[in-house]
């Protein structure tokens, strides 16, 4: 990206790079949650009775595959490509949508999880109507 030397391109490169810091760690955290849940699904809480019934073998390659999707999207908008920004609101709201649906298993990595996801959306967000 192209920033002026204001205070504003200034901003909006923070912002850029807080963002794509940030999108590469939660894609990290999405993948490593992801292998365990794929190959030791026993570090996780099983529950019987909730609305969702998820078979943690096929969340964790769906974590996993989330994860590296987001680290690539992250390492793109540390590059300045310009769709990455869109590209990582997506896969942030569908990282925190997982987590969501993961809750019942371990409520406590969700809730932060999403929580990362929503700092992601905010930076994404006000990247594109800041610059």
């Amino acid at each position: 990206m192209d920033y002026d030397h204001s205070t504003k391109g200034a901003w909006a490169y923070g912002l850029a790079s807080f963002a794509g810091v940030v999108l590469v760690m939660l894609g990290l955290f999405q993948f490593l949650q992801g292998l365990s849940a794929a190959f030791k699904d026993d570090v996780f809480v099983k529950t019987s009775d909730y609305v969702y019934s998820i078979d943690l073998s096929a969340w964790g390659w769906i974590h996993m595959a989330l994860g590296a999707v987001g680290i690539a999207i992250g390492l793109c908008v540390l590059y300045g490509q310009t769709w990455a920004r869109a590209a990582g609101i997506l896969i942030a709201v569908l990282s925190a949508v997982a987590n969501f649906a993961f809750l019942p298993y371990y409520p406590f990595w969700a809730i932060l999880l999403i929580a990362i996801d929503v700092l992601v959306i905010w930076a994404l967000s006000s990247l594109v109507v800041n610059t």
